[in-house]
Order: structure tokens, then sequence, then C-alpha cells
């Protein structure tokens, strides 16, 4: 079970964590955050949901550094953007997810920004480094890539398998972490 500092609330509103949920102690998760069954967020990964919420599907993983945040609704903007992310979905080591939204069995790669608005489709990879922009959509079923980031290719099925075969690989490791 993750630490009192580590689950935090702003105002009144507290974390809501599935089963089996792991939260290094040195992350942070503030706010109107939920947490899906066997998610992990690893060593000094932020989820921010302090002004919009941030819900996040069941066997994903937020690796290490990733900053999650959202953006509060105002006159530029009147409904503010939420933080969507899917089931089985990868977050790489140093991404940062933007009031954006994420369907299933995606990929975010190392060091990749998804900003406000952004839509990725289920089965998409985001490689490393890659910059979406605010309110682009990424179609299912390809490989993104660049700054900002264009459709590369289709995903092979071999890549494809490897969205639900990464989820489990953490579901594994989290578990372990947490019998110790």
């Amino acid at each position: 079970m993750p630490n009192c500092k580590s689950i935090r609330p702003y105002k009144d509103t507290l974390p809501n964590l599935g089963d089996r949920v792991f939260v290094d102690d040195s992350a942070v998760v503030i706010g109107d955050v939920d947490l899906g069954d066997d998610v992990s967020v690893w060593p000094c990964a932020v989820i921010r949901g302090d002004m919009h919420s941030i819900r996040i599907g069941a066997r994903t993983s937020v690796q290490d550094g990733a900053v999650l945040h959202i953006t509060h609704a105002s006159d530029y903007n009147k409904g503010g953007w939420p933080l969507t992310i899917g089931e089985d979905v990868t977050i790489g080591h140093n991404a940062c997810l933007h009031g954006c939204t994420v369907g299933s069995r995606v990929l975010i790669g190392i060091g990749a920004t998804v900003l406000d608005g952004a839509e990725i489709e289920d089965d998409v990879v985001v490689a490393a480094g890659t910059l979406v922009p605010p309110g682009k959509k990424l179609e299912s079923g390809y490989l993104y890539v660049g700054s900002p980031c264009k459709q590369a290719r289709e995903l092979k099925e071999s890549e494809k398998s490897f969205f639900t075969y990464s989820a489990q690989n953490y579901v594994k490791l989290k578990d372990d972490y947490m019998a110790e």
C-alpha cells in the first residue's frame, strides 16, 4: 500500500485506487484521480488531478518521472481538458501527458509529450521523444514519430500483440514489488 505522502487529497478530493494498485513511495498521486485495477506508478511519477479529473484504466503502467496533468476550465477553454487513459497502456519514462485522451493498448514512448485536447485511439505507438500537438487525433493501428508527430507506418501484428504483453509484464513486476 502506498504511503500517505504518495496519495494526497486536493481540497476534499482523495484519489481512488482500484485493487492491487502499486504507487512507489517517491511518486505522487493528488486529487481527482481514479486508478484502475493493477495500475503501477513508478518512482518520481506525478499524477496531479487538482483542477480537473484524471482517469487511468486497468493494467496501465506510469513509468519513472512521467508527468500526468490536466487543463482547468477558464474563459479560454470553457470545459477544460481532463486526462483519460484506457487499459493496458504503457507510459514511458519522463513522458508528459496533459489534458488529453489516450485509448487502450497504447505505448507512449520515453520522453514523449501529448498536449491538450489530443486524442489517441486504441492500438497506437507514440515513439520516444514525439510531440503530439494540441487537438491532434492519432488514428488506430499506426506508429507516430517526430515533433510535431506524423503518421509513420501501419503497425505490424507483432507490435500490436506487444501492448498486452507489456501491460502484463508490468503487472507481474508491480506484484513482485508489492510482495516485498
